[in-house]
């Protein structure tokens, strides 16, 4: 199979998000190979989070901790006609962008509102740069700038009508829609990276794309500050995205 042949995406997503439920839908298609978060070893090596990120030195001594080396996978991987690397988008770090010219770039959010509380859970006192929506936003200035391919994702959207974003992401990618990718095995998948045990296990416990709720758990105060800096970020994703 030629390389230029193969569709690569990433997706470019904030924590607690679906992203890792996106893999999955991904992963059921026989036309596609998946990635977990292939630059998270090199975040780590090179920021503080290894200080505080819940099993750091297995994902240091399992995964390859230079980024350089992460993109030439990236864009050299040639197994199946459709590659999908699940990224965080504070992983990139100060890496070279260029790269990005050669994939299919899907920013995924959520409302802060939502997702702040349930990283706050895991990652205590999370910071604006923890979080991606400034990220976000700076990475889509730079790809209008760079005239590079992207398409914005609102979790919410997807969960609301899974069927119908999909099929967009899908003709926007230039890839044929697969009805399988709505549904999987309640499973961890052989994909999963050393963290699952942290983070994955709704996702394990799930069938496909869960029905949207609205949270009910009053917001918690300390987090106010947080959220009126993330707000007018996720504002602009918003009106971007697929619905």
């Amino acid at each position: 199979m030629e390389n230029h042949d193969i569709k690569r995406i990433s997706v470019w997503s904030g924590p607690r998000n679906i992203s890792t439920a996106l893999m999955y839908s991904f992963a059921q298609r026989n036309d596609t190979k998946v990635f977990d978060e292939p630059l998270y070893a090199y975040y780590l090596k090179n920021s503080n989070a290894k200080a505080y990120h819940p099993g750091a030195q297995d994902i240091l001594a399992t995964m390859e901790n230079d980024g350089d080396k992460v993109v030439e996978m990236m864009m050299n991987s040639s197994e199946k006609q459709v590659l999908f690397f699940k990224n965080m988008t504070h992983h990139l770090l100060d890496l070279d962008r260029s790269f990005m010219k050669g994939l299919t770039n899907v920013i995924l959010t959520r409302n802060p509102s939502e997702m702040l509380p349930s990283f706050d859970k895991v990652i205590k006192n999370p910071t604006l740069y923890d979080v991606g929506y400034k990220l976000h936003m700076d990475l889509i200035e730079e790809f209008k700038k760079q005239n590079i391919d992207f398409v914005v994702l609102d979790s919410k959207n997807v969960l609301l009508n899974p069927e119908g974003v999909l099929r967009q992401l899908c003709e926007h990618i230039g890839i044929l829609y697969d009805e399988n990718m709505l549904k999987w095995i309640p499973s961890q998948r052989k994909e999963d990276g050393v963290w699952a045990k942290y983070w994955y296990d709704n996702v394990h416990k799930s069938s496909g794309f869960v029905k949207y709720k609205p949270k009910s758990e009053p917001f918690p105060k300390h987090l106010i500050p947080l959220l009126q800096e993330s707000l007018p970020y996720y504002n602009e994703l918003q009106k971007l995205a697929l619905t």
